[in-house]
């Protein structure tokens, strides 16, 4: 049988490469080796783009850390300034 476990057609495929395939099935993250994976990225992906929000409205924040950003932003709220950390 050339079909992987729990295929919804066994038998129908000539190769388990060919029954993969027809699953869809994708590699998520092949960044592993370095103690990363799929929710680390999209962590750092909305920090980042949380920052480049920031950094549209004028605000510099200390670093692209999502605390920094939010403290940015929380000063800038409350004095009615853009932010610039030093």
């Amino acid at each position: 049988m050339a079909c992987s476990t729990g295929c919804s057609t066994p038998g129908s495929h000539r190769s388990y490469g060919e029954c993969m395939r027809s699953k869809g099935a994708k590699v998520a993250y092949a960044n592993s080796a370095k103690n990363l994976d799929a929710t680390a990225q999209k962590r750092w992906d909305k920090e980042l783009d949380l920052y480049r929000q920031a950094r549209s409205e004028g605000l510099q924040p200390a670093t692209t850390k999502r605390k920094d950003i939010e403290t940015a932003m929380a000063i800038s709220d409350k004095t009615g300034k853009a932010f610039r950390a030093k």
